[in-house]
């Protein structure tokens, strides 16, 4: 039997992917909602608590009280600003502890890593739990991409490892060898609006969606699924690129029917060359 489970879920659609997973192979677990994240109607189905971002003790006291002793960490999650964080004494210690470095995204997820395993907590990858959720190497689908969309890929790829070590967004929009937009605080889906505004005459525009080079990949892994693939057929792009390993792809099979319907293709890319991996 593998121990108890702790799920600390923000929004979106993971979280609950991962529960069931749990249910289905009779995996003790319980979901550990972020207040203003996390969807309540979602929750109900399973057994579940509730915790806010800037009270990590009280967090760490919940999971305990629960009797769990792995942690994964699943869903939307937008930082709050240091005035909305509320933070209780532990947070506190943390962020004095950690100053300047919990400035970027990714320093401050590592720091909140490392505190949960300070408190004897194991912090697992969520692929150990949904093991085919990571985009795989090549199309997804029925499309591939040309020699044009190759050159975008390449290019999108150069942009979001150095967007991803700046500890800034994962994803950006290429076309024609321009960069059209790149991701900020918006997000993945509204970034692609914005970059259909900005879209030029001829073939449409390919996103690219990276892991940063420094990123634990135990929290915060990028993530698409079919409202990614809605947005970018929106936005007239031909094809979406992310990386192989490094991508979750949700609900994989109703996003590569929407992208087969709507002619896009969804290819796994190999990471610092932005080349799609050949399957053989």
């Amino acid at each position: 039997m593998k121990p108890k489970l702790a799920i600390v879920a923000g929004g979106g659609w993971l979280p609950l992917a991962l529960a069931e997973a749990c249910r289905k192979r009779e995996r003790p677990y319980f979901l550990l909602g972020l207040e203003g994240f996390a969807e309540a109607d979602g929750l109900r189905g399973h057994p579940h608590r509730w915790g806010r971002v800037g009270a990590v003790g009280r967090v760490v006291e919940t999971i305990r009280e629960e009797a769990a002793t792995e942690v994964v960490f699943a869903g939307h999650v937008r930082r709050p600003s240091l005035t909305s964080l509320r933070p209780d004494l532990y947070t506190v210690r943390m962020l004095a502890r950690i100053g300047a470095k919990a400035l970027g995204d990714d320093g401050l997820m590592r720091h909140i890593v490392e505190a949960f395993e300070a408190e004897g907590l194991s912090v697992v990858e969520v692929s150990s739990i949904l093991a085919d959720a990571l985009a795989p190497p090549g199309p997804l689908g029925a499309l591939a991409p040309d020699e044009t969309a190759l050159e975008d890929i390449r290019r999108g790829v150069e942009v979001a490892e150095a967007l991803g070590r700046a500890d800034a967004g994962q994803a950006v929009v290429v076309q024609q060898g321009i960069v059209l937009a790149i991701e900020a605080a918006e997000g993945t889906d509204r970034m692609v609006a914005r970059a259909a505004c900005l879209r030029r005459d001829g073939p449409g525009g390919v996103l690219v969606k990276m892991a940063k080079p420094q990123q634990d990949r135990r929290m915060d892994l990028p993530v698409i699924g079919p409202a990614t693939v809605d947005a970018a057929a929106a936005a007239g792009l031909r094809g979406i690129a992310v990386e192989a390993g490094g991508v979750l792809v949700t609900d994989r099979e109703a996003a590569t029917k929407r992208a087969d319907e709507a002619g896009l293709f969804i290819t796994g890319a190999e990471p610092g060359s932005g080349a799609p991996r050949r399957q053989s």
